[in-house]
């Protein structure tokens, strides 16, 4: 029995030996680094505390090595800038019962903010009107992350990035995702082909998927986004159904490739934080998965090959998302925190001639903070400052202020318009310190919003539940 009891011992130590070294060895496969290149600002919690989640996925095109090379694209692109071809961002509800997955199209313009590299110190400026893609350029994800952040007004918690190879060895570590289209394709800068129907493809065949974007619907990027999520719906399908999340031999080579494979930021830098992220979206049922594509509209100055967020629907998207609205029609808004006490219910009285008030213009349209400065002093603020604009693009207007200034921001508030959450005590403030950001375009007092209720995603944004069993659509110039 002695022996016995020793060598169960032994065993058990042993086993935590070899289980603390796997886990280390993991660790060390992961890649990381600086989360967002630019403020995000803070994030606001439900009444119950808790917080929604946002990840940025990124592919990457990057064909630096042999591996890489070898999966496609051309020699010339070796060393060369990154750029960002797929990029979705995965929202996660705050009570964890309902998910979002949104893909900007790699053609669409934007402004990319001024990024600045933290490992190398290289600074990028500003670049108005710049496909979107290119922003993995500027620095690396951290980039692409605040890029997002300043169309979107969506706080970003993490980003996970993969290139070529990464796709292949997670495909192949999953054992292969069902997909379909309704006819034969055969696409030849891609390589894939494959016969109408159902297939369970895998590795290399699955990274030809993902990049075809000739031989499905128009041959343009904007359906290829359609297409990947058709991938991504079906993969949570498989992983749910398919017995992986419960078979330790496919869990320790998915592990190990997805380890191997993606680069995080800092906050996803071991085993245990990505095992974290994964217990809370394990509750989410297929149907309470919702992707769409960002409305877009041809961009003007290249209609042909450019797109531009749409104005208005694209809005109305990204506002579901900062609101915590499910993009399902079963769903139900998540209740929010208690607003603060209405600015305009402040007790104290203050005299418009005595505050001192500086306006800055972070919305991103020309004139804001000198139009707010004259509407200001015809009130009879008479001492407000013009700051002219702001020092990054804000999408959310605020009116900081010290304690000892609540009254006189409150007050300024009233006279604004300015809804509750606008207002942010910071013991550092000088003085009050009204950011006009680019929810606010035009007028005097801030618009009245109205928060989309569940399900009312726009029409003009391509969609499709993670329940469904889609087929893509062929292009029928690349049908055999």
């Amino acid at each position: 029995m002695r022996r016995t009891a020793l060598g169960s011992g032994l065993l058990l130590v042993l086993g935590g030996i070899v289980g603390w070294g796997y886990v280390s060895y993991l660790d060390g496969n992961i890649k990381h680094g600086a989360l967002s290149f630019g403020d995000q600002g803070s994030v606001s919690s439900d009444s119950v505390g808790g917080t929604a989640l946002n990840i940025l996925l990124i592919g990457s095109d990057t064909r630096d090595t042999a591996a890489d090379l070898s999966l496609g694209g051309s020699r010339s692109s070796v060393g060369g800038p990154a750029h960002a071809d797929v990029e979705m961002l995965l929202h996660v509800s705050a009570d964890r019962s309902n998910a979002s997955l949104i893909s900007i199209p790699r053609d669409t313009m934007v402004d990319i903010p001024s990024c600045t590299d933290p490992t190398t110190g290289t600074v990028y400026p500003e670049s108005p009107h710049e496909q979107i893609t290119d922003s993995l350029s500027h620095g690396g994800p951290g980039c692409t992350v605040f890029t997002w952040h300043q169309l979107t007004g969506i706080h970003i918690d993490h980003y996970m990035m993969v290139d070529f190879g990464g796709v292949v060895s997670m495909a192949d570590a999953v054992g292969g995702v069902p997909v379909c289209t309704d006819g034969n394709v055969a696409d030849p800068y891609s390589h894939l082909r494959l016969t109408k129907g159902t297939h369970v493809i895998q590795g290399v065949q699955a990274l030809e998927w993902l990049r075809s974007r000739h031989g499905f619907g128009d041959g343009s990027d904007l359906y290829r986004t359609q297409v990947q999520h058709m991938y991504l719906a079906s993969l949570m399908r498989q992983l749910r159904s398919g017995g992986t999340l419960t078979d330790p031999g496919r869990m320790l080579a998915l592990a190990d490739a997805a380890t191997k494979a993606v680069t995080v930021d800092d906050g996803l830098d071991s085993v245990a934080r990505l095992v974290g992220l994964a217990d809370q979206l394990k509750n989410i049922q297929p149907d309470r998965l919702i992707t769409v594509t960002m409305p877009y509209a041809a961009d003007p100055r290249n209609p042909t090959a450019w797109v531009i967020p749409m104005p208005g629907d694209a809005e109305r998207l990204f506002a579901m998302i900062r609101g915590d609205v499910p993009l399902d029609s079963h769903g139900v808004r998540a209740a929010a925190a208690a607003p603060p006490a209405d600015p305009a219910a402040a007790p104290d009285a203050v005299s418009p001639d005595g505050v001192r008030l500086t306006v800055e213009n972070g919305s991103g349209t020309p004139g804001r903070a000198t139009a707010l400065t004259s509407h200001l002093r015809a009130l009879g603020y008479t001492l407000v400052r013009n700051g002219l604009n702001a020092p990054v693009r804000e999408h959310d207007t605020r009116l900081s202020y010290a304690p000892a200034d609540r009254a006189a921001a409150t007050a300024v508030a009233a006279a604004l318009h300015l809804p509750p959450d606008a207002l942010r005590e910071s013991p550092d403030a000088p003085q009050p310190t009204l950011v006009i950001g680019s929810d606010w375009t035009s007028g005097g007092v801030f618009p009245v919003v109205v928060t989309p209720s569940a399900g009312a995603v726009p029409t003009t944004a391509a969609q499709q539940s993670g329940s469904e069993n889609k087929c893509a659509r062929v292009n029928p110039v690349y049908s055999w």
